[in-house]
């Protein structure tokens, strides 16, 4: 029985990532649920991940949370700045909770384009095309990482209208606000002006601080606007 069990796991770790429709002809093989590997010379924009062990004993990744329009192709440039092996897994939960169940049987490492695996100190890099709106998910599927806080969302919203220019002048988690000096609002019919912007998702806040210059979309939301997408 042991002999059926490791070979039942080794075929399931073996499987290929589910794909969006099934696995497709013409070049869309590599094509998942959450994305498809992107171009580092056609990325809109370049992302820090830090993941690291904290002193009361959780292990977390900064940020902790993500929101993409659909389409960004987006360059992860994390580092292992903790004292344990790590991995950045991009994945929908459903499958990051599968492999993890199958990870605790038999540890293996991921060597897929969606995930990257690092030792204390080291550095990798992923370029990821966001294709598909949806919620997803980043996480340390190692046995024992995920339960210890290895986890967050990865929010991919459908935008869509112009992206206008500007500069985060100041950014409120409280409030759920933020504040931008904007070019012209061209759906909008808005001048260039200093205003407070509400977000679809606070996941965006986390992506920004005072200084940042930035490009978004912006829509009336129950009368608020606020801003849809970034990059």
């Amino acid at each position: 029985m042991n002999k059926i069990l490791s070979a039942a796991v080794i075929a399931a770790l073996s499987a290929p990532p589910a794909f969006a429709g099934g696995t497709h002809g013409g070049g869309h093989h590599d094509e998942m649920e959450v994305g498809k590997p992107g171009e580092a010379a056609h990325a809109d924009r370049e992302i820090a991940v830090t993941m690291k062990e904290t002193d009361d004993g959780k292990m977390i990744f900064e940020p902790s949370s993500f929101s993409f329009a659909k389409g960004e192709t987006i360059k992860f440039v994390i580092t292992n700045s903790g004292e344990l092996e790590h991995e950045f897994v991009l994945d929908t939960p459903e499958r990051n909770v599968h492999h993890k169940e199958l990870m605790a049987k038999m540890d293996m490492e991921h060597d897929d384009p969606n995930s990257v695996r690092l030792d204390p100190g080291a550095s990798g890099e992923i370029v990821w095309t966001f294709s598909n709106p949806g919620t997803f998910e980043f996480a340390c599927l190692i046995p024992g990482h995920y339960e210890s806080g290895m986890h967050g969302p990865v929010a991919v919203l459908e935008g869509g209208g112009t992206f206008t220019a500007g500069t985060v002048k100041k950014v409120d988690p409280k409030s759920g606000k933020v504040t931008i000096k904007h070019e012209e609002l061209v759906d909008l019919e808005m001048p260039a002006m200093t205003m407070v912007f509400r977000v679809a998702d606070d996941a965006m806040l986390e992506q920004l601080k005072a200084g940042d210059a930035i490009e978004f979309t912006a829509e009336r939301v129950k009368g608020k606007l606020t801003i849809t997408a970034l990059k």
